[in-house]
């Protein structure tokens, strides 16, 4: 497979703030001073959960530089949510996304908060991540930390998820899960992981890369990095997310499978983990999309879809039975055909 012809830089936003009390961490204080460095434009906020002078003169002039915006602030609270059936709970790391996948859930649950932010408190998180450990003690569990954005894409800025790889490679009950789009994986090679954490990749056809995941690593970017990964001893996942059904979708597929195969390491398919979604979206979440990326050639037509009753009576729009099962059945051939001992831990 052909290297591409330039790398995907790593993230540095264009305006940065502060909450006061955020300067008395060390976190904040390194940050500070990495941002200072960058010469990036500095304020403060009172809340990281409220961030009302964003430049721009229309709303999508706002939601772009949202998007290159960091904020650096206090974990206030830490109930952390479910996160099936990825895992037992969501560990908060950091929430929102500089990536720009047309897709993408964040697009309703941040709505009019898309800018980026990061929790310097990790001490706080990670105290009341052992608490849940104890509370479900002698059974493992299990937290995903990408639920609310790219973690590995913010690590050179914050070096949490090092932390709490870390962390849970001490925990003889806690284990880790993060899925990423980005390539930059070295801050995180030497980790003490303890094979407690799993590392997963998101990967897709390359329609559905080229199309609806601007501003992520290319898929040879990041199959470079799981090899890495893999070799420093991670558990490895790929996670193929959402399976758009296209013109030509069985060749794309089939064609990631054999790239996978072809490209990853021995080392890396020895204890390698898939998990399928298919694409679904909500009445909200296609009018932002819509707002946001106008040019989408992404299909959200209700009347191909089937409705979905979800909790509290949010419902979503997913592949009639048929398709959905076709697409399973192909996938999960692929799979097997180019990895007979993986693992599919779900589809949805």
């Amino acid at each position: 497979m052909a290297p591409p012809a330039r790398d995907t830089s790593v993230f540095v936003p264009e305006l940065v703030y502060f909450e006061p009390d955020a300067l008395h961490y060390p976190k904040g204080q390194k940050i500070h001073e990495w941002a200072k460095q960058q010469g990036l434009p500095i304020r403060m906020t009172t809340s990281h959960n409220r961030i009302t002078d964003l430049p721009g003169e229309t709303d999508l002039e706002k939601y772009r530089i949202a998007k290159r915006t960091l904020v650096v602030g206090i974990r206030k609270t830490l109930k952390f949510d479910q996160s099936k059936p990825s895992a037992e709970y969501a560990i908060p790391v950091a929430t929102g996304c500089m990536a720009h996948c047309h897709y993408c859930y964040l697009q309703t649950t941040l709505g009019k908060k898309p800018y980026v932010r990061v929790y310097v408190n990790t001490d706080d998180i990670l105290q009341q991540a052992r608490r849940y450990i104890e509370e479900r003690a002698p059974e493992v569990t299990r937290f995903e930390a990408a639920c609310t954005s790219d973690p590995v894409g913010l690590e050179h800025i914050s070096g949490s998820l090092k932390e709490y790889i870390e962390f849970m490679g001490k925990e003889p009950l806690g284990r880790l899960r993060f899925v990423t789009k980005f390539h930059h994986v070295e801050p995180l090679l030497d980790a003490k992981h303890n094979k407690h954490t799993r590392f997963r990749f998101s990967v897709n056809a390359d329609y559905v890369i080229k199309n609806f995941e601007p501003a992520t690593s290319s898929f040879y970017e990041r199959i470079q990095a799981a090899g890495k990964v893999a070799h420093a001893g991670y558990p490895l996942g790929f996670i193929i997310a959402p399976i758009i059904w296209h013109e030509g979708w069985e060749d794309g597929y089939a064609e990631l499978l054999a790239k996978l195969k072809e490209t990853l390491p021995l080392e890396a398919v020895s204890d390698l983990t898939f998990e399928l979604i298919q694409h679904r979206f909500t009445k909200t979440a296609k009018n932002i999309i819509e707002q946001r990326y106008p040019k989408t050639k992404l299909e959200m037509d209700e009347a191909k879809r089937k409705y979905k009753w979800g909790k509290y009576g949010q419902g979503k729009y997913v592949y009639p039975d048929e398709q959905a099962q076709a697409l399973r059945e192909f996938i999960t051939e692929q799979i097997f055909s180019n990895f007979p001992e993986a693992q599919i831990d779900y589809f949805t």
